[in-house]
């Protein structure tokens, strides 16, 4: 049985939901960017596109299944960095990344091969001493190069003292009672461009295979003659061309990532696949933003044995071939327990070194081409396109409701006017704070919601006419047949949502954004009629103008009404005839 009037309150439904609407625009205009506008997706506001060339240690074509696994680390890369609205296309043996907006170093970042080793520290030197020495001195010769062995190969093998070498080593960094490393922010893949065809023929892969090898044969060599001469001509300035494609079980010579220090390593002891999870938190005690680094089990038991070992020894964590950090080794770290990676972070820059850290090496090494720029002239003009489509459809929808309904169709069109409002702050929030970018598919999706709220009026409306016919008066059918209609609307809205559900799941590219526009609206369909249709027209009700026949439609429904009830009176009476 339908709820009596009286155990209804409109208002307190009203109250709550104007309290939301002004909870949502309070978040737009007081907090973050204070941007009130919804961040578009590239096809609307351009953007940059960034081709990664594939390299190869020798030489040869990727295959299409590493450019495939790649392709996914980075589209979860992108997932991670809530960089929506981009795309990850395979183009021959190059990997297409397409962002909204114009940071061109996000994009370039999304391509870094991230291959993660930690090394023993066994020399090193910062570039300015190096060169000072090598201006005021010549060069000692090879024979006076002391006979010490290269560190043999094997995850526990202590790495020597610093000064076994022939050149001074660096002044460790303080460090705190779990590890910490210290890092300098990554913003992005350094440019490498693909070599270009050589005078004599060679291609370009032949050319990036001999640049490898030779860099492999100099910097990567067990002779401490050889290491010696990798350091004194190292250029940490210019792109390395090792980058990504060095080999862990050899010593490696290796730029500090800001390009002041050159590091001697031994072979790794950890690879960083042993990574269980990398995370971006903030330090409360220290103010600085830092990524939490915890290992998988073997690499965590690796870890705790090294350090309880190495105490006072420096260990180098490098990335692409780079040291990031050669932190040293204040104490033993428990297995189990997590790393610290500390620096100079912004909660962007710890965020994007975490997930680059999380999902995992690349395949293959890229070599990033300059970013292009996108335009959006096309989408601007597809945008208002699609505003007038919008706007038409509304228009109609409102026109057909004022016809059929009357003055109720008054309270469709404030509610459809509530209901943008709300999805337009929502737009706002999800690109201020998740990256949610507004493409046409997603416009597509909204429209298309405009239409899912009109149904769920018509289908409350029908079934308070349905109550009518019955014989009950505008007031005390609005209270029935909403119960009647609330199920109805429920279970419409919810085979929508989860088919748009499943689509979001099983769909790539704008196919999202359609689906993901579709189920908010869904939602927001729900909200609008419980707390704003229902309220008002339970409101009009009661209201003496608004029962009027001639104001709200419903005459004719009530002729039929009173039609069937003489219809019936006079069946009684030749039934008792």
């Amino acid at each position: 049985m339908a709820p009596s009037t009286g155990t209804v309150h409109p208002v307190r439904y009203l109250a709550l939901f104007g309290v939301l609407v002004v909870a949502l625009y309070a978040l737009v205009f007081f907090t973050g960017d204070k941007s009130a506008t919804p961040k578009l997706g590239i096809d609307l506001q351009g953007g940059t596109r960034v081709t990664l060339t594939a390299r190869t240690p020798d030489g040869s074509a990727p295959s299409q299944d590493s450019l495939k696994q790649a392709q996914e680390i980075i589209e979860t890369r992108v997932n991670g960095l809530g960089v929506s609205g981009s795309e990850v296309v395979i183009d021959g043996d190059n990997l297409v990344i397409t962002v909204p907006g114009d940071d061109s170093a996000q994009a370039r970042s999304l391509g870094q091969t991230a291959r993660l080793y930690i090394r023993p520290v066994t020399g090193s030197i910062p570039v300015a001493t190096r060169d000072a020495n090598r201006t005021a001195t010549t060069p000692p010769p090879a024979t006076d190069v002391p006979t010490t062995e290269a560190p043999a190969t094997g995850a526990e093998t202590p790495a020597p003292a610093p000064q076994n070498r022939p050149f001074p080593a660096q002044e460790p960094p303080t460090a705190e009672a779990t590890p910490p490393v210290e890092v300098a922010p990554i913003s992005g893949v350094t440019p490498t461009p693909a070599p270009e065809t050589s005078s004599d023929g060679t291609d370009a892969g032949d050319a990036a295979a001999a640049e490898i090898t030779a860099a492999r044969a100099l910097r990567q060599s067990t002779d401490p003659a050889v290491q010696e001469q990798a350091v004194a001509n190292l250029d940490c300035s210019v792109p390395d061309p090792l980058r990504g494609n060095d080999d862990p079980a050899l010593p490696l010579v290796a730029c500090s990532q800001d390009g002041e220090t050159i590091y001697l390593l031994g072979p790794a002891i950890i690879d960083g696949q042993e990574i269980a999870d990398a995370s971006s938190v903030f330090n409360s005690q220290q103010s600085r933003h830092e990524i939490s680094l915890s290992f998988k089990t073997t690499g965590s038991n690796t870890w705790a044995q090294f350090t309880s070992a190495n105490i006072g020894k420096q260990a180098a964590f490098t990335l692409d071939s780079k040291v990031v950090s050669a932190p040293t080794i204040q104490g033993a770290t428990p297995a189990g327990s997590a790393t610290s990676i500390t620096g100079s972070f912004t909660a962007d820059s710890a965020k994007e070194l975490a997930n680059t850290l999380k999902y995992g090496s690349l395949p293959l090494s890229f070599a990033a081409s300059e970013a292009e720029t996108v335009s959006a002239t096309l989408g601007l003009a597809s945008l208002q396109a699609a505003l007038i489509a919008g706007a038409v459809g509304l228009v109609l929808v409102l026109i057909y409701c004022l016809v059929y309904y009357r003055m109720l169709g008054v309270l469709i069109a404030l509610s459809l006017v509530l209901s943008g409002l709300m999805v337009y702050a929502i737009m706002v929030l999800l690109g201020r704070y998740i990256g949610f970018t507004l493409d046409l598919a997603g416009m597509a999706g909204l429209i298309i919601g405009i239409g899912m709220t009109a149904d769920s009026f018509v289908v409350f409306f029908e079934r308070i006419k349905d109550e009518m016919r019955e014989g009950r008066s505008f007031r005390s059918a609005v209270p029935r047949g909403w119960a009647r209609a609330r199920r109805t609307i429920l279970s419409g809205n919810a085979v929508s949502f989860i088919a748009a559900a499943v689509l979001y799941v099983l769909a790539v590219g704008q196919v999202r954004g359609f689906a993901f526009t579709l189920g908010l609206t869904t939602i927001l369909d729900v909200v609008v009629v419980f707390l704003v249709t229902w309220p008002l027209v339970n409101m009009a009700s009661r209201s003496a103008f608004w029962s009027k026949p001639s104001v709200n439609g419903l005459g004719a429904v009530q002729e039929v009404a009173r039609e069937r009830k003489v219809a019936a009176a006079s069946s009684a009476k030749e039934t008792q005839a």
